[in-house]
């Protein structure tokens, strides 16, 4: 009887411990791929990157800044509109062209910098967001300068006021492209996992149904 005994335990030890480190590692490899999954998804929530379009927006940007040096309307530059000059006074510079130059600065230059350099995907929404309400304020600064009352004096819109623009809408529809592509990307990483959790969870249940008695 005892001969018998300690060969079944014997078997049941060995065949036991076999499917316990078979368990374990299988529930180790899809911990690890979840974990790698979820910080392979936090990347691309957070990170973006342009490729190629980078390129593309850093010369949008320097245009811009050529554009403050040039003239908005008759003899005033971007700049004297942005500062509140007297040639900006004696240009009659309405208060749309004002928030144009103001907005260009901060969201098609600064913002749109800020977004290549650190390449965060909050500050590429920010650029993108800034520079569709630059266009739409770059519109109106043209048609203030069209339709000036007879009363003011001051030019036509400028070669700098009309490239700015032109520049600001080519802008927009880059970080459009960069934050689409990335939203895309975004949807793509969360399916990954989903399927990766799914996949997960199908081989645990697959074990305890193998480990059970």
């Amino acid at each position: 009887m005892t001969e018998t005994d300690g060969p079944d335990r014997a078997t049941t030890d060995d065949s036991g411990g076999p499917t316990g480190s078979a368990g374990s590692a299988g529930s180790a490899g899809t911990t690890g791929s979840a974990e790698e999954l979820e910080r392979a998804e936090r990347t691309v929530m957070t990170e973006l990157d342009p490729g190629a379009r980078a390129m593309v927006v850093a010369g949008l940007v320097l245009v811009l800044l050529v554009t403050f040096a040039l003239p908005h309307a008759g003899s005033a530059s971007g700049f004297d509109v942005l500062s509140g000059s007297d040639a900006a006074v004696a240009e009659s510079i309405a208060l749309p062209s004002r928030i144009f130059v103001v907005l260009v600065l901060t969201f098609g230059v600064v913002m749109s910098v800020l977004a290549l350099v650190t390449r965060i995907w909050a500050l590429a929404w920010a650029a993108l967001a800034g520079c569709a309400v630059s266009s739409v304020y770059g519109m109106l600064s043209i048609w203030t300068r069209q339709t000036l009352p007879d009363n003011l004096q001051g030019g036509g819109p400028g070669i700098g006021l009309i490239i700015a623009w032109i520049a600001v809408i080519a802008l927009t529809f880059h970080w459009l492209k960069a934050v689409w592509n990335k939203t895309n990307s975004q949807l793509a990483a969360q399916e990954q996992r989903r399927i990766a959790a799914a996949s997960g969870e199908q081989k645990l249940r697959l074990w305890d149904g193998h480990s059970a008695p």
